[in-house]
Order: C-alpha cells, then sequence, then structure tokens
C-alpha cells in the first residue's frame, strides 16, 4: 500500500468550477477570485480579503505596506519554513528570531525579550493547525511600556501607533479561539493555498484585514488591490468590462496576483469546507490520538483546549526520549511500509543560509528539541479509515518494533488526555 503525504482534494465540484473558468474564457484575476475573497471574509470573519500567488507574496506586501525597511526588526519564531523570515529580508528588515514554547508556537516570554525601538513587527506562526497564544500577544503589542518604544516612521506606522501583529495562518484555516475565527486576534492573518494545505488553489494566498477602526478597511483593500498588479489603477477585468483602456501606474507595485484558473480550484473546496472536509480532517486526528494514546512513547499535539482548537492541517506526532538520528531511522522504517510522511519544521538556524547569516540553533533549544522529535503524519479527506488503520500500524511497528525490540508489551492504560499538551 502507497499512502501519500498530502494530495489535493479534487473532486467533481472542483473539475466543474475549474471547467466553468475556462469555457468563461476569462483565467486570469476576475470574477472567481472575487467570489474567493468574498469567501474568505466571510468564513474568517474579516474586514476584508485579498487573494495573492502565495502566502509569501502576501507577506511580502503586508511588510512593504505597514513600512518595513532595512533598519528595522521582525520577530520571527525560529521554528517555522523559511519564507516567514525570507519575506522579512526581501524588504531589507533583519528577522529577530526567538524560540517557541512547547505548543509549536511562538513564545511571549521570549517576544517581550527581544522587542526593541526597531521593532515593527511580530509574525507569529500557527503551526499544525494549532493558533499562537493571541490574547498574551495582543497584551504584549498593547502594553503602555511597550508602546512606549514604538517609533512610527511610516504613514501606516503612524496610524497603528503599535507594533502589527501578523497571524502566518498558513495552516490554521478553520482554527478558532473562543469560539470565533483565530483570524480575528490579529491585525493581519496570511494563509496559504498551496497544493498541500487544506484548501488549495495549486498556488496562492490570502491576505484578511482585521485592523483598527482608525483605518478606513475598503480604501486599504482597493491599494493592496492595486499593489498586487504594479500599481495599477485598473485591472484587465474592468478594462474587459468596458472601463477603457486608459490606465495609470500611481506607486510601485508587486505582480503577485491570483488568476481566476487557480481561484475556481479554491472556490469549490471553501464551500464544501466547514461541513465536509474539516470535520474530516477533525476525526483523523482523533483517531491518531485514540490510537497513539496508550503508548508511553507518545507526546499528545496540541489540538483543542477551552480556548483554542486547531485546524487540523496534519498530525505532529513526538516521541519521548529519542534522538534526532532515532527519529530519522522510524521515519526511514515507516516509509519503507509505504506511508509518506514529513516533519515540520527544520529550524531556521539549522539552514546554510541562516547559518551564514549568523543564527544558531544553541540559542533555541525549544526549537530544536521540537523539531528532533517530531514526525508530521497526513491528514486529509481522502484517507478512509482503511488507510488510518494501515498509517497507525506503520507507525507503531517501526517505533515499538525498532528501539523497544524485547520489551514486554505495555499494559492498557488511561489515555492521554487530548485536550492539553502534555511533554
Amino acid at each position: 500500500m502507497k499512502i501519500s503525504f498530502a494530495p489535493p482534494h479534487i473532486d467533481k465540484a472542483v473539475i466543474d468550477e475549474v471547467v466553468d473558468t475556462l469555457q468563461s474564457k476569462w483565467i486570469t484575476t476576475g470574477p472567481k477570485v472575487a467570489a474567493l475573497e468574498n469567501e474568505m471574509q466571510n468564513f474568517t470573519a474579516s474586514k476584508a480579503a485579498i487573494c495573492v500567488n502565495s502566502w509569501t507574496s502576501g507577506a511580502i506586501l503586508m511588510l512593504k505596506w505597514f513600512g518595513i525597511k532595512p533598519g528595522d526588526e521582525v520577530i520571527v519564531p525560529a521554528y517555522t519554513y523559511c519564507a516567514t523570515a525570507l519575506s522579512v529580508l526581501h524588504c531589507g528588515a533583519t528577522p529577530v528570531m526567538v524560540d517557541i514554547e512547547e505548543d509549536f508556537c511562538i513564545s511571549p516570554n521570549a517576544i517581550i525579550k527581544a522587542i526593541t525601538p526597531k521593532t515593527k513587527a511580530i509574525l507569529a506562526v500557527d503551526i499544525a493547525g494549532w493558533p499562537c497564544n493571541y490574547d498574551m500577544l495582543n497584551n504584549i503589542i498593547r502594553d503602555p511600556a511597550i508602546i512606549k518604544q514604538f517609533t512610527p516612521e511610516s504613514d501606516k506606522q503612524r496610524i497603528l501607533g503599535r507594533i502589527l501583529l501578523i497571524a502566518d495562518a498558513a495552516h490554521s484555516l478553520g482554527a478558532t479561539i473562543d469560539g470565533q475565527p483565530a483570524a480575528l486576534k490579529s491585525d493581519v492573518a496570511i494563509y496559504s493555498f498551496h497544493a498541500v494545505k487544506n484548501i488549495t488553489t495549486a498556488e496562492g494566498g490570502c491576505i484578511c484585514l482585521n485592523l483598527p477602526d482608525r483605518f478606513i478597511i475598503e480604501e486599504e483593500r482597493r491599494y493592496l488591490k492595486m499593489y498586487t498588479l504594479n500599481g495599477q489603477s485598473k485591472d484587465a477585468f474592468a478594462k474587459y468590462q468596458g472601463q477603457g483602456w486608459r490606465y495609470d501606474i500611481l506607486f510601485q507595485g508587486l505582480k503577485i496576483n491570483m488568476p481566476d484558473i487557480c481561484a475556481a480550484i479554491g472556490l469549490a473546496q471553501i464551500k464544501q469546507y466547514s461541513e465536509k472536509l474539516l470535520p474530516l480532517r477533525k476525526a483523523i486526528a482523533l483517531k491518531y490520538m485514540r490510537a497513539f494514546s496508550t503508548k508511553d512513547w507518545f507526546i499528545a499535539p496540541p489540538l483543542f483546549d477551552f480556548d483554542r482548537e486547531s485546524s487540523y492541517h496534519y498530525f505532529p506526532l513526538r516521541i519521548k526520549n529519542v534522538t534526532e538520528q532515532q527519529r530519522d531511522l522510524i521515519i526511514d522504517d515507516i516509509t519503507k511500509h509505504g506511508v509518506s510522511v514529513n516533519v515540520h519544521f527544520i529550524p531556521l538556524p539549522l539552514l546554510t543560509y541562516f547559518k551564514c547569516l549568523g543564527y544558531n540553533i544553541n540559542n533555541f533549544p525549544m526549537s530544536y528539541l521540537e523539531y528532533s522529535t517530531e514526525i508530521s503524519l497526513p491528514i486529509y479527506p481522502q484517507l478512509t479509515d482503511k488507510y488510518t488503520d494501515f498509517i497507525i500500524k506503520a507507525v507503531v511497528d517501526a517505533i515499538d518494533h525498532q528501539f523497544y525490540p524485547n520489551r514486554p508489551k505495555a499494559t492498557r492504560r488511561r489515555p492521554v488526555p487530548v485536550l492539553v499538551n502534555a511533554r
């Protein structure tokens, strides 16, 4: 049996939506993108949504919008995908890396220690669908002593009057805090629609705005839409609809718009997300939790507690008391069974480029610990009981048989609680 890690969910609804786009003769940015933006705005309860061609583009856009420039600092976790820090570097600013907590998310205490008068923004990363502790992060950026340090140097910074809080929500579409969409807890939430994400457009992303009321949201939305099209005053679809051929370039923008042919895939999927796709993902995560909770090597990942709930992007299995090398051998063994797994993430200071910039993994012990003991298990709607049973058996066999070959089988004990992240 061969089980992929994260194939896209392509059903008849997706195919029909894409065919409709092709038959419309309009495949670049147009009505499908507008429809997906409307769906995203409603789903996340945000004030506005702007689709782009990738999460990375969206992050660069919002940092530039805020006036991030050389000499500025943006706080990011060391435990994330490279795009989080690269988006800061693309603006000429400095990524200030901090460590994470046991739940994979950025450490609020580490953030407090890292803030300086140069700090302009925080990029908090939701991992595996689990949202950061945004209540604590909001308390930090609104603390009078922290606000006093803030030195605004652009119009947007002067309007906001504090550090900008951006949620790297690439994994967390559908995550909730206090029963509401997690996007509402940050100034900006940026989602990824990459092929492996819960909702995909093959490549793409979406910026969701929840800026304070002192911003005129519709004006910001229109400005950002122009920014995605080179700062052009009129897009191609407007001209196609008879609004005239003449346009102007109002500022130095980027070319990062999402085309309709991509938006069609995500549009079909998001219409099924709440009622079908997300519940299926949750059911698989809970099945993994029940299956592994009797194993004394199992460290339960955070799925939900009294405030937060994951979007169940993948299942971050962690194994007690193994080295990175042992974890790699376990992965090799699982793969030999035909099951594709992954690791999220290689901490940035372990990557050559960031090493060359002077970042040292020894400064981020929790990031290394989580990385070295983690195996990402697949979650997606196409995984039937037959496949999940096979995955569970492959994982248990790889760990028990390879590292505890002479240990008698453990007696059944009380399962690890689902509500907490226990180490």
